[in-house]
């Protein structure tokens, strides 16, 4: 999509548990989107956990007068678990998001199927962002499940886009290696990296990203400022 076509942007944060810090970055994350497309701006908080969406959902306030963000929440509640793939087909960006949502629940796995199986129809762009929005999510066993469903014949290996995240192996395994080596800087350092950040980090295959968080991690006093946040 163009980016005359946007609308309005969106942040989705996948929050595992409440963290103070949040209440200061939020806000920036928002207000550097806005300024940066010109559009107006939406916090998304994805939430695992019941107690954890009552905390994202408390308002924050700014400091302006009448000026409070109300951060907007989807709770385990509040998602329907979709393990149907036609049920996906018909709506991927709901089964992205009941894996976000239910990425604890025994059914998890079962829940990617369906989403990986409804991306496969979309344009390779949103098919990749979905995909990597459901590995990043997942626990590591689960990963590995879907991983070695992906490889089993299960899956419609030949389709253009499971050849190519089957090539993309080798590479990972470097972005691996890079993800922990960054994550052995920040800890000799004496940097608290949040369970978010590292779940972020060893989900990133970027590696041109990864080696510029590596160099910033050299010289930051936080961890916000390894990712320029």
């Amino acid at each position: 999509m163009s980016e005359g076509a946007i609308t309005a942007a969106l942040v989705i944060e996948v929050q595992l548990g409440p963290d103070p810090d949040k209440r200061w970055t939020w806000p920036a994350y928002l207000a550097n989107l806005r300024r940066r497309l010109q559009r107006d701006a939406l916090l998304l908080v994805v939430a695992t956990d019941a107690t954890v969406a009552a905390w994202a959902e408390t308002p924050i306030a700014m400091g302006q007068p009448g000026w409070v963000l109300r951060p907007l929440v989807l709770g385990p509640s509040a998602v329907p678990i979709v393990t149907d793939p036609a049920e996906a087909a018909r709506a991927p960006e709901l089964a992205v998001v009941s894996v976000l949502a239910h990425r604890l629940e025994p059914c998890v796995v079962e829940i990617a199927r369906a989403s990986l199986e409804a991306s496969r129809a979309l344009d390779d762009e949103r098919s990749r962002l979905y995909v990597d929005l459901v590995f990043a999510a997942l626990p590591e066993a689960a990963r590995a499940a879907l991983e070695a469903w992906m490889a089993s014949g299960t899956y419609e290996y030949q389709s253009d886009f499971a050849k190519r995240y089957v090539a993309q192996g080798e590479a990972k395994g470097e972005a691996k290696g890079r993800a922990e080596a960054l994550l052995a800087v920040l800890g000799a350092r004496g940097i608290e990296v949040s369970e978010e950040r590292r779940i972020r980090i060893l989900a990133c295959t970027q590696l041109p990203m990864l080696d510029g968080w590596l160099v910033r991690a050299a010289t930051a006093r936080s961890a916000a400022e390894v990712f320029g946040e």
